[in-house]
């Protein structure tokens, strides 16, 4: 030991072990898999049905530029960007509350409450959805015995039911990454402007929201990007009438395979996706400093 200590502090070198560079291997040929399957799309984006890896046009692209399809990219996007707000709005006040209780125990419940519907299969989520708020559901029901309404609500079926189903799977993923923010903030830093007189409404948003502003950067990108390629709640909760980009995808590369079609619909999404982050990323750091 003493002489393996003294040849450290000598500067002569260790035994050769194995490369660290080989730890790297199966993350790298996932990340490999993925971006190979990323071109493929993209060229498959410039064929035709029927012969989609020996032509080179850009009729898809074209066709993405009528008025259906513009309505579905403008619904897409309008959908994610209105549940990211609202999400985001209602996950500061529990973000706040799981960042400053003190009771390890109500901490531990909360955080398993969030992250139990993480746990669950989307299909399941958006099920218990529709017995719930479907026109013969429990919440009509219960409307209709308390004599407040003579004919059932339509909660589902429209951009309404997508929008709330939208925000409640996604609202885990915006409570952590701000509650995580609020936790690295200095309590002292609340009790010095409460002693100079400002009150909650004035701490919380005049030192929580700008020191917190990182962590609900994070949480408004991670639900943006999450909502935007939403397929399985439109799907369900918009009953067909809703019809977001990632089920217009579904159709083409399924039913009517027109897998460039599709393919150039996939690249679109992808990209303005991309471009919305990267502005949006953009103009709040610009804020923040």
């Amino acid at each position: 030991m003493v002489r393996a200590a003294i040849s450290r502090a000598a500067g002569e070198e260790r035994p050769a072990g194995p490369n660290p560079w080989l730890l790297l291997l199966p993350a790298g040929g996932f990340l490999g898999f993925l971006i190979l399957a990323s071109l493929l799309i993209l060229r498959l984006s410039f064929g035709v049905k029927g012969a989609e890896w020996s032509t080179w046009t850009l009729e898809s692209y074209r066709a993405i530029l009528s008025s259906l399809y513009l309505k579905s990219i403008l619904l897409t996007f309008r959908l994610s960007i209105v549940s990211t707000a609202i999400t985001v709005i209602l996950a500061l006040p529990v973000a706040l509350f799981m960042a400053r209780v003190t009771q390890a125990y109500l901490r531990r419940l909360l955080l398993l409450v969030l992250l139990l519907p993480l746990l669950m299969n989307l299909v399941l989520q958006s099920y218990g959805w529709l017995v719930l708020l479907a026109p013969d559901g429990l919440l009509n029901r219960a409307l209709r015995l308390l004599g407040l309404i003579d004919r059932p609500v339509l909660f589902l079926f429209n951009e309404s039911g997508v929008t709330l189903g939208l925000v409640q799977t996604a609202f885990p993923l915006a409570v952590l990454p701000i509650a995580n923010a609020i936790r690295t903030i200095p309590p002292s830093l609340e009790e010095a402007a409460a002693l100079l007189g400002a009150n909650r409404l004035r701490v919380i948003r005049h030192v929580l929201l700008p020191l917190a502003a990182q962590g609900i950067l994070a949480a408004s990108l991670l639900v943006f990007a999450f909502n935007v390629s939403a397929f399985v709640v439109p799907f369900l909760l918009g009953g067909r009438r809703v019809s977001m980009l990632a089920l217009l995808i579904r159709d083409q590369m399924g039913p009517l395979l027109n897998w460039p079609f599709g393919a150039a619909n996939s690249v679109v999404l992808v990209a303005l996706a991309l471009a919305v982050l990267a502005a949006y990323q953009h103009l709040a750091r610009r804020r923040v400093r």
